[in-house]
This record gives structure tokens, sequence and C-alpha cells, in this order.
């Protein structure tokens, strides 16, 4: 019995021996100290990999989102830098959305991590080294297309003597003076004939310039979009992942035509209130029976792909259907159903045809207080003012002149003008 009791213990202690052998020696590995003294080199976490893209972001489309997530795939971090309003004007003319609802913009995307505000237009040495030092950026991103300053130069040109630039492909079919276009043309009942061949001829030029159809009428607004829709481009775009078991599905519906921080704002506000965000896209013809044969402005995939990179939203139903049905609470297993209350439509305040009947006779239907008062159209407004004042410079008396500018906004293709009056 003695010999047995002696050999437990001496199992013990062996066991207990080798325990404390392997902690110091986990100890030292962690430490380094270990390999140091086997003449390897310690194991230590890789840095992150930030880049740095900036851009003015005015009228954002999926162009932009595609562009951000591009960068984002060459890097681990990506810091976005927003022009500043006084840089835009100064260098391209007055954008249509302001900075704080770029911002907004530009934050909800899915692919960016951090945001610098009033970034300059050009990138000069006092900001560059700004980002190396204080941001721990280690490459800048742009697309392939030229970004020329007034002057002539390279905003770029820095960045690309130090090394520290990277390039990725330009999104075809959409560009910032393309929507513009397709929204000036969608309102030329406001004017003559006349103006409407004008309008017309002015966005005519360049491969993103709206067009209509062979034989179509310009009344019967038929616009043609250059997007080339794929299902690789919307996998990029989807997050893949559907809701876990017994996750609270918010429902939320509409046309999001020409995706604004008001969307996103009332998309926020929607996913904080359960665990995964669906949202029903309106397709082209729904929205065009709605609201008007001009619209939409953006077609059906373009819309999606714009939803789609918001990261408040986990999936989206791509021609979603105009009332919201039994079958398709009970398919999607949909929690709750929700509304803004500013919207280009008042059918959901309707008590006969309206869309929500059935989630709002099943009790699971709510208003949202809308977080900013901006729809489609307030940013069809605006371009059709900032239209309107450029027109009338160019046909206002010599109190004024023309500055050249380069800007998306004024529709003159790459030599952009505004209006500065000389009076005193």
């Amino acid at each position: 019995m003695a010999w047995q009791k002696e050999k437990i213990v001496g199992s013990c202690f062996a066991v207990g021996a080798a325990f404390a052998v392997g902690a110091s020696f986990l100890h030292l590995f962690l430490k380094g100290e270990l390999l140091l003294g086997l003449g390897l080199v310690p194991f230590r976490k890789r840095k992150p990999v930030r880049v740095y893209m900036d851009g003015c972001f005015d009228m954002m489309h999926y162009g932009h989102c595609n562009a951000l997530r591009q960068a984002r795939a060459l890097g681990d971090e990506l810091v976005v830098g927003v022009v500043s309003d006084e840089e835009i004007i100064a260098n391209k003319g007055p954008p249509v959305t302001p900075l704080h609802e770029r911002m907004i913009m530009v934050k909800a995307v899915k692919w960016v991590d951090e945001v610098i505000p009033d970034a300059p237009y050009a990138i000069t040495e006092e900001f560059m080294k700004r980002l190396f030092d204080e941001y721990q950026i280690d490459y800048i991103i742009h697309g392939d297309d030229p970004c020329v300053l007034p002057d002539g130069t390279d905003a770029y040109a820095l960045a690309k003597k130090a090394g520290r630039y990277k390039q990725i492909k330009r999104t075809e079919g959409v560009s910032s003076t393309d929507i513009v276009g397709r929204m000036l043309l969608c309102v030329r009942e406001r004017s003559n004939s006349q103006s409407h061949s004008s309008l017309q001829r002015q966005f005519s030029h360049g491969h993103n310039s709206p067009r209509f159809e062979d034989g179509a009428s310009s009344a019967a607004g038929t616009r043609v979009s250059h997007f080339l829709p794929t299902s690789r481009r919307i996998v990029q775009f989807s997050n893949g992942k559907g809701p876990g078991p017994g996750a609270r599905i918010i429902y939320i519906d509409g046309a999001f035509d020409l995706f604004h921080a008001g969307h996103v704002e009332i998309l926020r506000r929607a996913r904080e209130l359960g665990d995964f965000l669906l949202v029903g896209i309106h397709n082209d013809q729904t929205v065009s029976g709605k609201r008007g044969a001009q619209h939409p402005i953006m077609n059906l995939h373009e819309r999606s792909l714009s939803v789609l990179a918001c990261r408040y939203v986990d999936e989206v139903i791509i021609g979603a259907p105009w009332e919201v049905s039994k079958d398709t609470i009970t398919t999607f297993d949909i929690w709750k159903v929700v509304h803004g209350t500013v919207a280009e439509s008042d059918d959901f305040q309707k008590e006969e045809g309206n869309p929500y009947a059935v989630p709002k006779s099943m009790g699971i239907f709510e208003v949202l207080e809308s977080p900013l008062d901006i729809s489609t159209s307030t940013i069809i407004k605006r371009i059709v003012a900032n239209h309107e004042a450029y027109q009338a410079c160019l046909s206002s008396s010599s109190s004024f002149f023309i500055v050249p500018l380069v800007a998306s906004l004024w529709p003159m293709s790459q030599s952009m003008s505004f209006c500065v009056n000389t009076e005193t």
C-alpha cells in the first residue's frame, strides 16, 4: 500500500511539474523571449493596412459606393475624406448636397471605417503628412479617371511621388453629371420645347449622358441607363447573411430613388427597432404608375445597389410588391412593418387603398418620425433651382461674368462655369 501511495504522489508531482514547465514556456512564448533565445523572430500582430480615399460625394450613388468597396479591399481599414462645401465651390461649382448630408451618406456606407470632414480638394504636403502621421495612412486611393485641378495639375501628384498611391477602376455607366441630366429631363415639362431641345443637347455628349430610345419621343420619358447589372455585382454589395433564429425582422419599403440622407436616416431608425432590416424596393413600373412616367430617375438595379451599400440594411427584396400582403409577412417572418413620416405619397395614411392595410390589421405597422425632412423631390428641386440660376446667368446683363470651373453640377460637359455678380 505504501508503494502505491508513493506512486500516486510521484505521478501528481510529475503532472504538476510538467504543467508548471508548460506554463512557463507559454509565458516566455507569449513574451517572445523563448523565440529570441532560440534565434527565431517572435510573432507579432500585423499592423492593419489603412487606406485613404477622398471625394466630394455629391449626390452619392452606387458608383461612389463601388469605389469605396474597391478601396476597402486594398487594405484593412478605410478612412474617407469628405471635401468641404467651400473647396467644392472653389474647384467645381456649388454642390447639390451640403457637407452634413454628404457626411451622413459616407458614414452609412458599409465599407467605411472612419470619416474626415472638410478634407481639401487637392492633397497638399501638409495634409499628406497629417494623413501619414495622425491617421496612420499607408496608401492614398483614387479611381483611374483623371482628377485635374483648375491650374491643370494632378490632384494626387504628391501621393504618387511619395510612392503611396494606389488606383482602382472607375464604375462605368453612372456619374453625377448623368444623374443631373436625367433629373433635368425628368422635369422638362416646365419649359417650352426649345428649352427641351437645348437641354437634351447639353447632355448629349459623352458615354455617361442620358439618351432616349431610338424612335421614342421625348414626351414618353424613356431614359436609357448605361448600367449593366450582373449577379456578381449584387453579390459584392450583399451581406450574404440571413436573420438568426428568433430575429426580430423589420420591413420597410419604397422607391429609394436618388438615394439620399433622408433615406439613410429613416433606415437607421428602422434598424434600431429590431435585429434584421429587410428593405423592399419597388420596381420601375410600380414607381412610374404612382409618381408619373418620368420616374424613377434611377432604375431598379441602380436603386437596389445604393440601398444594399447602406450599413443599416441586411437584405433587400428587388421588385417588392406595392401592397404588403399576408404572404409577404409570413414568407419573410416579418416582425414589424414601418414607414417614415416624410414620403412622396400619403397612401400609408389613407383609409382606402392603403398598401399597409394587412400589417395594420395585424397590429404590426408603425409610423416612424423621419429624422430629416428630405425627399427625392427635395433633391430634384435643388437641381432645377441651380440649373435655372445658371440659365439666368447666361441670359443676364453684363453685370455678370462667367468664371470657368470644373463641375458635375452644371450641364456643360467638362468645361463648367458659374456666375458672379459684379455689381456693388
